[in-house]
């Protein structure tokens, strides 16, 4: 489960463009690396905000359900960041394939309301589930916020998952920033990879430019479709130079073979062949049989 934050403190802009935009833009990131990471991979959207926490979207391989959940979230209110957890792991209690690990992840950019105890008693709780809890902090946060959620991390943390990043406001993008963190690793993503939601952990590439030409398509689709066809379009334009240059030099070997003579026959009156060669041949040929004409002529007797 992915739970965000929409409380008034995400519409401050130190975040392009603005806190909570910038929170669905990592969320889109984060679905994609888990659904590709693995088919049978869910992952399901709540908020924590206004009045209370509310499930947006169950458990999904849907990314249209996902986006029209942070389409219908409404910026208003304080965040409830206990209660929006303990909502979200029971949400994850009852899912269908129950070989899935359970994984919350968690955006908060406002203050934390629960003190200090409660947080950690609350992680314990938690992690006797066996559930993974990932902390996505970002925005101006006061050390009293910081240090509730360090308390909380090191009390859930079990041998694998539960992390904690802290990102604050920069040039980067929110979803860029997440993507070198721990919290995406093992998912395929570059420099680590993604997780999210729950699902069962599937193998990931890793790895740093495994995507062919450097793009992951399912981040800019249109640069990577771009990029496929200039590359199409390349391997066309040598293949075709190289058709023509091969069909230039055949014509040029051709060209030194002398012509014959189209109109000369190939055998001449005697059933030789004709030409140069053969013409002094059939021309004494044709002597012989006339000597021997003669000769016949001369020896035939006069009969009458």
């Amino acid at each position: 489960m992915i739970v965000v934050d929409n409380s008034e403190s995400s519409r401050n802009g130190d975040y392009v463009p603005s806190r909570f935009e910038a929170q669905a833009d990592a969320v889109n990131l984060i679905f994609q690396a888990k659904t590709q990471a693995n088919p049978e991979s869910s992952v399901g959207l709540m908020s924590m905000g206004g009045s209370g926490p509310e499930v947006l979207t169950t458990l999904t391989t849907e990314p249209g359900k996902i986006l029209d959940g942070l389409h219908r979230t409404k910026i208003r209110g304080s965040s409830h960041i206990s209660t929006g957890i303990n909502i979200a792991a029971l949400a994850l209690k009852h899912r269908q394939n129950k070989s899935q690990r359970q994984r919350i992840i968690v955006f908060t950019c406002s203050p934390i309301a629960e003190d200090e105890k409660a947080m950690i008693k609350l992680a314990k709780r938690i992690k006797k589930n066996n559930i993974s809890v990932d902390f996505i902090a970002f925005g101006d946060l006061e050390h009293d916020t910081t240090k509730k959620l360090d308390a909380f991390n090191e009390n859930v943390r079990g041998g694998d998952g539960s992390h904690l990043a802290i990102i604050p406001p920069g040039p980067n993008l929110l979803s860029d920033s997440i993507i070198t963190t721990p919290i995406l690793a093992g998912e395929g993503m570059v420099g680590g990879a993604g997780a999210g939601g729950a699902g069962a952990e599937g193998g990931g590439e890793g790895g740093g430019n495994q995507f062919e030409f450097g793009v992951d398509p399912s981040m800019d689709p249109e640069l990577a479709l771009a990029l496929r066809m200039s590359f199409e379009e390349e391997k066309a334009r040598q293949e075709k130079e190289k058709k023509e240059r091969e069909a230039q030099e055949g014509k040029s070997d051709l060209e030194g073979i002398p012509e014959g003579d189209e109109k000369q026959p190939l055998l001449d009156k005697a059933g030789e062949p004709s030409g140069s060669g053969s013409g002094s041949g059939s021309g004494s040929g044709s002597k012989d049989a006339d000597g021997d004409k003669k000769d016949d002529d001369a020896d035939k007797m006069d009969t009458a």
